[in-house]
C-alpha cells in the first residue's frame, strides 16, 4: 500500500456520546491511514467501535455523539482542487481581509506578553475559586445525583399507572429525595465558592503583587503592538486574504459574508495570542473551526488557485457534507429493507440521488440508473424499473442499494455488514459484486463485519477493533496467518470453520469493558488468558511486527515471556484455505 495515495487520514480519533447524563467514550485514540483502490476490513465484537468510528467521516453520528478530539483528512483531488474567478467583488474582499489583517499583525508582536497576562489572569482567578481537585469532587458527586435521577425516572416510565401505583408514588418519592439532595449540593457548592473568594479578597499580599505585575506587562503588551508590521507579515496577510475568498467563494453571498467575518475575528485571536501563521498546520487549525482552509497555490490575472484541506472532523456545514455523503463516501448497510423507501419505486429512489448529486436531467438520470441496474446483475432491468423494493428478493434488494451507493461513483464505499442478512449463497455473489465493480469504479471498500470469513475473501488488510481501539492492524494474510494480538488469537479461535468433529467451540469468555469508565492497561486484560502484571497497570504502546504489520500488546516487547498461539489456530493457513476456498 506504500505506493497507493492515502485516501483518508485519520489521527488520534476519539469519538463520545452522551447518554443519560453521562459521557461514554466510544473510540478512544484510533490513527489508520485509508488508500486509494484498497479493501480494508474492520472486524471486532458487537460493541467494539466499527460503525461508530465509519460513522465519523461518513458524517452520519448521532445527534448524542461528538468528536472529541483528532482528525479526519480527506484527500479527493477532484473535490479539493479549487479555482475562484477574480470578479470585482472578489477583489474588492481581498483588498478588505487585507487591509483588516495588517491592522490585526500589529498584536503579533505582543503575543508573549499578551499570553503571560492570560496566565497572570487565570492564576487569580484560580486563587479566587475552588481547587481542580475540589471542582471535580463536586462534579462527581453531582453526576452520580443526576444518574440515579434519570435511572429512577426511566424506571418510573415502565410502570403500569392502573396496577403499580405504589411503585409509582414510591418512586415519586425517591426522585423528590435525589433532587433536594441536588439543590443542598448546589448550595454547598456556592457557599464553598463564596468561602473562597472571600479568603482570596482579603489576601492583601497577593492582590498587591498581582496588580504591581499586571499594569507593568499591560505597558509593555501597548508599547509593543503599537509597532508596525513588516513587509513579510504584509505578504503573509494578503495571502491570507486570498485564501479566506477560496475557502469561502462556494458559499452563498450572505453566508460568505457571515464565514469571513467568523474567520477574521479567528485570526485576530490568533494573532493576539501569537500563533504562527506562517507555518500551514497551525493556520489550517485556526481557519478549521469555522470552515475548511483552501490553501492558496497559485494564481493567474483572471483566477485563484487553491487546494482545500479538508478535515472532517471539523466539517460543519450541512451544504459541505452534501458535497460529501453520497457522492465521494457512501455507504450500504446491513438490511437492504430499511434502506429502501417501500412506498417508492425502485427506479425512482436510484434516479433521484443521480438527479441531486449530478446534475442531470430525468431523461439522463433513469438511462444511468438503467445501466446500474444492469451492473449491480437486475434481470431483466427495464421491466423490473418500476417494481416497489417488497417485489424484490433480499439479494436483489441489497444489489439495488449497491447501485444506489455506486450512483455517483464514490471515493469510498462503507459496506456496513451488508450481507448479514442474506443467505450463504447471496453473501457469496454479493461479495463477488463488489469486488467486481471495484475493479470498474474504482472505489476504496471499507468493509465492516464479525464475519472472518467474509474478511478472508474480500479484504487486503485487517483492522481489528477492541473497545474502540485499533488492537491489530495488517495485511489479510498478516492478521490471518500470523496474528499477534490475544483478541485476535481468539476471534480466529471462535471460527466455526475450525472446529473439530465431536469438540466443544470456543468463546471468549467475559464481557467488553464498561466504555463509561476510563480504561486502565490493556483494555483487553480481564478477559485475556495470557494477561501479564503490566496488562492491568500500563497501555501497551502499538509495536510494529513488520513494514505493513502492527500490534497492541504486551507481548511483543523483548521482555515478556515466551507465549505459544492457541492450538486451534496452530497450522491455521491449510486449514483456512480448506475452509474458505482460498
Amino acid at each position: 500500500m506504500a505506493d497507493n495515495k492515502i485516501l483518508l487520514s485519520v489521527k488520534d480519533l476519539v469519538v463520545k456520546f452522551r447518554v443519560r447524563g453521562r459521557i461514554l467514550t466510544a473510540i478512544r485514540g484510533i490513527s489508520l491511514d485509508i488508500y486509494e483502490n484498497e479493501s480494508i476490513a474492520i472486524v471486532g465484537e458487537s460493541g467494539s467501535g466499527k460503525s461508530v468510528f465509519t460513522k465519523t467521516f461518513a458524517g452520519m453520528l448521532d445527534s448524542n455523539g461528538f468528536i472529541d478530539n483528532g482528525s479526519l483528512v480527506f484527500n479527493d483531488d477532484e473535490l479539493n482542487d479549487t479555482y475562484v474567478t477574480l470578479t470585482e467583488e472578489f477583489n474588492k474582499l481581498i483588498q478588505e481581509y487585507h487591509a483588516k489583517l495588517n491592522e490585526y499583525a500589529r498584536l503579533e508582536n505582543g503575543g508573549e506578553t499578551y499570553r503571560q497576562i492570560l496566565r497572570l489572569e487565570a492564576e487569580k482567578k484560580a486563587h479566587s475559586t475552588l481547587s481542580l481537585e475540589q471542582e471535580a469532587d463536586f462534579e462527581k458527586r453531582m453526576q452520580a445525583l443526576l444518574f440515579e435521577r434519570t435511572e429512577l425516572f426511566n424506571l418510573k416510565q415502565t410502570f403500569d399507572p392502573k396496577k403499580e401505583q405504589d411503585k409509582i408514588a414510591e418512586t415519586t418519592r425517591q426522585i423528590a429525595d435525589i433532587d433536594e439532595k441536588i439543590k443542598a449540593l448546589e448550595e454547598e457548592k456556592k457557599k464553598a465558592v463564596r468561602e473562597q473568594k472571600r479568603k482570596a479578597s482579603g489576601d492583601a499580599e497577593f492582590n498587591q503583587k498581582y496588580k504591581k505585575t499586571h499594569e507593568k506587562l499591560s505597558s509593555r503588551y501597548e508599547q509593543e503592538i503599537s509597532q508596525d508590521i513588516t513587509a513579510e507579515q504584509d505578504q503573509r496577510n494578503l495571502i491570507i486574504a486570498k485564501e479566506i475568498v477560496l475557502s469561502t467563494a462556494r458559499m452563498s453571498p450572505i453566508l460568505r459574508r457571515k464565514q469571513a467575518g467568523k474567520l477574521l475575528k479567528a485570526l485576530k485571536e490568533a494573532m493576539k495570542l501569537g500563533v504562527n501563521l506562517d507555518d500551514a498546520s497551525e493556520r489550517s487549525a485556526v481557519f478549521e473551526n469555522v470552515t475548511f482552509l483552501v490553501r492558496y497555490i497559485d494564481e493567474t490575472p483572471e483566477k485563484l488557485h487553491g487546494i482545500g484541506i479538508l478535515n472532517l472532523a471539523k466539517l460543519k456545514s450541512s451544504k459541505d457534507w452534501m458535497h460529501i455523503r453520497g457522492s465521494r463516501i457512501a455507504t450500504v448497510f446491513q438490511d437492504p429493507m430499511t434502506s429502501l423507501n417501500p412506498i417508492i419505486t425502485i427506479g425512482k429512489q436510484i434516479t433521484s440521488i443521480i438527479m441531486k448529486h449530478q446534475n442531470v436531467s430525468e431523461l439522463e438520470a433513469r438511462a444511468r440508473a438503467m445501466k446500474l441496474m444492469k451492473k449491480v446483475g437486475i434481470p431483466n432491468a427495464e421491466n423490473r424499473f418500476d417494481d416497489y423494493p417488497f417485489q424484490y428478493s433480499g439479494g436483489m434488494r441489497q444489489r439495488i442499494v449497491i447501485a444506489i451507493a455506486l450512483s455517483c461513483q464514490p471515493k469510498i464505499l462503507i459496506c456496513d455488514e451488508p450481507t448479514t442478512a442474506l443467505d450463504v449463497t447471496i453473501q457469496a455473489q454479493i461479495l463477488k459484486l463488489l469486488k467486481d465493480l471495484q475493479k470498474e469504479f474504482n472505489y476504496t471498500i471499507v468493509f465492516i463485519t464479525h464475519d472472518l470469513g467474509v474478511v478472508a475473501n474480500i479484504a487486503d488488510r485487517v483492522a481489528v477493533l477492541y473497545a474502540g481501539q485499533i488492537v491489530e492492524l495488517g495485511k489479510v494474510e498478516e492478521v490471518f496467518y500470523d496474528p499477534r494480538h490475544p483478541y485476535t488469537w481468539a476471534l480466529l479461535s471462535s471460527l466455526p470453520q475450525l472446529a473439530q468433529r465431536n469438540t466443544e467451540l470456543y468463546s471468549i469468555t467475559g464481557t467488553p469493558p464498561s466504555l463509561y469508565n476510563k480504561i486502565v492497561g490493556d483494555p483487553f486484560a480481564p478477559r485475556n488468558p495470557y494477561c501479564m502484571k503490566i496488562d492491568t497497570l500500563k497501555e501497551p504502546p502499538m509495536f510494529q511486527v513488520s513494514e505493513t504489520h502492527f500490534a497492541k500488546t504486551w507481548l511483543l516487547d523483548p521482555r515478556s515471556p515466551q507465549v505459544e498461539k492457541p492450538e486451534a489456530i496452530q497450522g491455521i493457513h491449510e486449514k483456512l484455505m480448506k475452509a474458505f476456498n482460498i
